[in-house]
């Protein structure tokens, strides 16, 4: 047995070493990964016969390729793609003003009475299946997928996941609501609340802009043995794991699932909080299910960096919103907009 430090590509989120430790454990030739957001590496040991450490990163990155993540001896440079924001930065802006032409005709509702509305959950949801989502589900539903393609059943567990996913998101999110109704919240506490949602908001944005290496150190998450045993269970072949699975997404390290139970906390209503949830998880349903049911992957694609900071950038508009709308709860600013 021998331990090798590896050097990670790739990396963005606080789900990532959760999901290179689960695939790396698999192998039957490591006995234990251990993966760091902050030094983008992993340590691996185990038993890789005479094989040189450059062979062996080579051989582990193959497993990890579908994935988004590559292994090297050498640590790698990271270079920020600046050029990409020359297409990123007008489609975001596109976003941004069809948004506000969806909010004026009524169908949404971003900045008002410091609420959200179920279409902006939906919204947020969709923008987080693009994002942070489609990794740290996304690769959850690829192992899922395999695992049970095997057997040949690759329909029933897929829509078994969505349904368990969709039922949680709901269910959950209602209790959280029904929480919040236990406490009476103040003007003060709405607006730490608020503040709280724009800030892990704004994380998320910047991260995904891949631009400043550090920030992705600040995201919060999940328990880490909270979102281990998630991933541990899509390896499971049993008919209702699908089905568990889809219910343990609701724990798992998604800044934006995060934002949205935060916020729902604060509704203090199991039917509000219910169709938050449950509209913000049926925004996330088209992409997710694009990856469950094919080997979609935006990682390895050309223009995955234009993706990315077109996603980051969306993100972070939605942040100063919900920033804006934090003072607005407190009266220190009038509402952003007037329609």
């Amino acid at each position: 047995m021998k331990t090798y430090t590896l050097h990670v590509t790739g990396m963005h989120c606080t789900a990532c070493p959760i999901l290179i430790e689960s695939e790396l454990d698999d192998l039957s030739e490591v006995s234990l990964a251990k993966a760091s957001l902050k030094h983008h590496s992993v340590e691996v040991t185990g038993d890789f016969g005479d094989k040189e450490p450059e062979y062996i990163a080579r051989d582990l990155s193959e497993v990890l390729k579908p994935h988004g993540y590559s292994l090297s001896v050498e640590r790698q440079r990271h270079v920020a793609q600046w050029t990409d924001f020359k297409l990123a930065l007008p489609i975001a802006l596109a976003f941004a003003v069809g948004f506000l032409l969806l909010q004026k005709a009524g169908l949404v509702n971003l900045v008002n009475t410091g609420t959200v509305s179920y279409g902006t959950a939906f919204a947020v949801g969709i923008v987080a299946s693009l994002s942070t989502c489609m990794a740290v589900v996304g690769g959850l539903v690829l192992s899922m997928s395999a695992t049970f393609a095997k057997e040949g059943d690759k329909v029933k567990p897929q829509l078994l996941f969505h349904a368990g996913r969709l039922v949680s998101f709901f269910v959950l999110g209602g209790v959280i609501g029904a929480i919040g109704s236990a406490f009476a919240l103040n003007t003060t506490a709405t607006f730490v609340l608020s503040m709280l949602i724009a800030i892990v908001m704004l994380i998320l944005g910047i991260n995904l802009l891949d631009v400043f290496h550090w920030s992705k150190r600040l995201q919060p998450s999940m328990p880490r043995f909270l979102a281990r045993h998630a991933y541990g269970a899509s390896k499971l072949n049993h008919t209702l794991t699908p089905l568990l699975v889809g219910i343990a997404t609701f724990f798992l390290p998604c800044g934006f699932t995060q934002s949205m139970q935060i916020y729902t906390l604060s509704t203090g209503s199991f039917l509000t909080g219910a169709f938050t949830m449950g509209s913000f998880a049926l925004g996330t349903l088209p992409v997710l299910g694009l990856i469950s049911f094919s080997s979609f992957s935006i990682h390895d694609r050309a223009y995955a960096g234009v993706f990315f900071k077109t996603a980051g950038l969306i993100v972070i508009l939605f942040a100063v919103v919900n920033l804006i709308n934090s003072f607005v709860v407190i009266g220190l600013v009038p509402p952003l907009f007037s329609f």
